[in-house]
This record gives C-alpha cells, structure tokens and sequence, in this order.
C-alpha cells in the first residue's frame, strides 16, 4: 500500500518541535512584542491573514508566533527555483507565488498554489498571505494584488458550507533596522467573503474582486500607522514624533492600554490633523511641513536619534541610566569580545544585502543558529579551565549577551542622542513650534 503523501498543512513533529525555538528566539529579538484586535479573529471558519510587509522575514514569523496554531504562508516563487530550499521551504508551511512582475504566463503557474491553498483552508488552518506582493521600510501601504482574492473566492466556492474570512493585519516595528526594537500587531475588522460574493451577485468575477481590493486596503489603512507615501512623508513622520506624547493625552482614556496601541493611536490622529489642515489651511499645513523637513535636517546633522524626541528622558533619568552603564562596565566588555565573532558575522552577511530590512531577519537567524554553536564552544572552554562551580554560572551569565549587548549599546547611543538634543536649542524650538501649530 503506498504511503500517503503529507499536506503542507498536516501535523508535523519535527516542525511543531523547532517552533518553540523559533519562537522564544523571535520573541528575544524584540524588547516588546504586543497583539490588538484579537477578538477580531473570527473562530467559526476559515481565516486568511492579510498583513502589511515591511520587515521581510520577521513579518512572517510575528504572525506565526501570534497564536500556537499551524499556520501555511505564501512567498515569492523564485526562491523555490532551488529543488533542496523548496524542500525546506515546504518543511516551514511555505508555498510558492507568482507575482506579475513575473510574467503574465508565469502568473498561470499559481493555479497549483491556489488549489493547496483551498486544500489548506478546507482544513481550518489559517492561511497568510501578503497582498502588497513586496515589502517596503515605511509606516505605508503599497498597491495591494489581487491573489488573495482569487484565493479566497475559490476557496469559498469549494467551501459553501463553511465561512471564510480576510483578517487585515497591521504590522508596526518601533525602528525597521534596530535588533531589540519594539513591534505592535494589530488585527483588524474581518471581511466575510461570502457577504462579499452575496451582495454583488451581478458583477463580474473582475468588479467584485476590484470590490473586495477597496475594502481590504480600507481596512488595512485602519489597522495601521498610515502615512501616505508622498513628498510628504518624512516630514510628517517627524511632526508625528514631535506631537506623540501630547497627542498620547487626547486619545487615551481610562482603559489599561498598552503604550505601543496608544502610540500608534497618537500617531494616526497626528496623520488626519495634517491631511485636515491641508484641506482646511494649506498654508499653515505648508508650514508646519517646513518645520518638519528643517527639523529632520537639523536632528540628523546633529546625530540625535527621534527615540530622544519622543521619549523626553529627564536630566535624572539619564544620570541614573550613566551610573549604571558604568556600574556595569566590566560585564559589558566581557559579552562584547564574546559577542564580537557574532556581531562581525551579522554584519558581513547584513552587507551582502543592499536593502536594510533584510538586517534584523539576518540577526534573528544568526541568533538562532550561530550563537548556540558558539556558547558550546564557550560552555566547552569555561568548564575545561574552570571548576564546574564557576563554569555553570558564567554560562549562565553570559547565554543572553546577543540580546543583552543590543540593549546596552542602544542605552548609550540615546544616552548620547539626549544629551545632543538637550544642548540643540534651535531644534528644541522647532519641535516647540510644529506643536504650537498643530494643535493650535
């Protein structure tokens, strides 16, 4: 009797296994990951996630580790074109798509991936794909595709007598390069397909999946940070720096709300007080755009960081955080010689990529495959010198200096960026101005 073939969706225990590894390493790689909107998930059918894209990899593995259900993702078709990475890719629940800029003939091939991915849903196990079809380092949105869309109106054929959902996701890191840096997930309003499919029963295949598109972006805006992706956007994400902590005042209320969602609240309301005042004031919206553009080139010819603009460290703060970076100096170099053969790894392979979005996935996957040979190697040495009772704790000690490192010299680059910002008075007055002007 021949053996049945596994679906890409089937139990695995080798993959089930490698998550839980995955996921503690992904989780060391943010300072702070949250989740919103989880009561959107809808829990009567299928689901397909629709997220923005702008961290590459990451994306993928914070929806992953959003839940400890099995989740298949789509990617770009031509990283299977190598039959061993195929092979693997399947093992992590990865499935190959064409995109248009690949050729409309080789657009013809996602017929075999649509037909798994209906294969996939029919099962109940959450499909993810990325409708931008790329990824971009901005608070935006791209053009989205029209993939998902096909996808879910076949499965929904199939389907009649289970509901299938488009989830939006909105994805939003703290800094798009920084290791260590922050990310806020947050799921949206679901769409059900079937309501879709329903209530325009006299369009053609084409005007609802056009339908569907305008929805689906609608509320992908809504779930995000958005910023238009315009002349504008550099200065707007500057004023949004500038005004967060007043802004945080005006939208937070008596709910125990996490910082990030109040911050992304803050941000969005600063974005609709600009496109507002462009309607109303154009003038006065071209000022405080000026200001915007003058305080960028100022804050960076100066080398001050906006996590000194929108954080306001007082002079105490930063004395005390200076005592203990001192304090902890001798710890301190010890991680970062022992860091070092990581730390120039990341960096040569971060360098082979021209696109900076692609560092913190390199870093996360150093982290989760380089580092352990490393501390076996050290664990190896400690307990060859030492005696077993000095080797078991310096083990101990030094297992999380990838992350703890990060941290550290993250503190001294804002130590250093707050006290520039403290001393740069014509930027201070900037920033006291563009508030002035936006909440006038």
């Amino acid at each position: 009797m021949a053996k049945k073939k596994r679906k890409i969706q089937d139990y695995d225990p080798w993959y089930s296994l490698l998550r839980h590894y995955v996921d503690t390493v992904l989780k060391l790689s943010y300072s702070k990951i949250i989740q919103t909107g989880r009561e959107n998930i809808p829990d009567d059918g299928a689901v397909i996630y629709a997220p923005n894209h702008t961290g590459t990899l990451m994306d993928a593995l914070v929806i992953l580790a959003s839940d400890r259900k099995p989740k298949v993702f789509v990617a770009r078709a031509d990283i299977f074109k190598n039959p061993k990475l195929a092979k693997m890719f399947r093992f992590f629940k990865m499935m190959p798509i064409m995109r248009m800029r690949d050729g409309f003939d080789e657009v013809k091939k996602n017929n075999k991936t649509i037909e798994q991915a209906v294969d996939v849903l029919k099962d109940k196990v959450p499909f993810c794909i990325f409708p931008e079809g790329t990824h971009q380092t901005k608070y935006s949105l791209q053009p989205i595709s029209k993939g998902i869309f096909r996808i879910a109106l076949q499965a929904q054929e199939l389907m009649s007598d289970m509901p299938l959902y488009i989830v939006p996701v909105g994805i939003r890191y703290g800094n798009f390069w920084r290791f260590r840096s922050t990310a806020h997930v947050h799921f949206g309003e679901p769409m059900k397909v079937s309501d879709y499919i329903g209530q325009n029963s006299d369009k053609t295949p084409q005007e609802l999946m056009n339908i569907m598109k305008a929805s689906l972006e609608k509320r992908m805006k809504e779930t995000l940070v958005y910023i238009p992706n315009n002349e504008d956007y550099d200065a707007t994400y500057e004023i949004c720096a500038a005004t967060i902590n007043e802004q945080i005042k005006t939208v937070k209320d008596n709910r125990k709300v996490d910082v990030l969602a109040l911050q992304s609240n803050a941000n969005n309301k600063t974005v609709k007080l600009i496109n507002a005042l462009k309607e109303s004031n154009p003038q006065a919206a071209e000022k405080v755009l000026s200001l915007g553009n003058k305080a960028i080139k100022l804050r960076k010819s100066k080398g001050i960081s906006l996590k000194s603009v929108v954080a306001k460290h007082s002079l105490l703060f930063n004395i005390a955080k200076l005592m203990l970076l001192l304090a902890t100096l001798p710890y301190t170099i010890v991680i970062t010689v022992l860091t070092l053969p990581l730390i120039l790894l990341c960096n040569k392979v971060c360098g082979m990529f021209k696109d900076r979005a692609f560092d913190n996935s390199v870093r996360m996957l150093m982290n989760l495959l380089a580092w352990p040979l490393l501390m076996i190697i050290y664990t190896i040495i400690s307990y060859i010198c030492l005696p077993w009772q000095w080797a078991l704790p310096l083990t101990l000690v030094i297992l999380p200096a990838p992350y703890l490192i990060h941290d550290i010299y993250k503190g001294v680059r804002v130590l250093v960026s707050d006290f520039k910002l403290c001393c740069c008075k014509p930027l201070k007055a900037i920033y006291k101005e563009i508030r002035e002007l936006v909440f006038k």
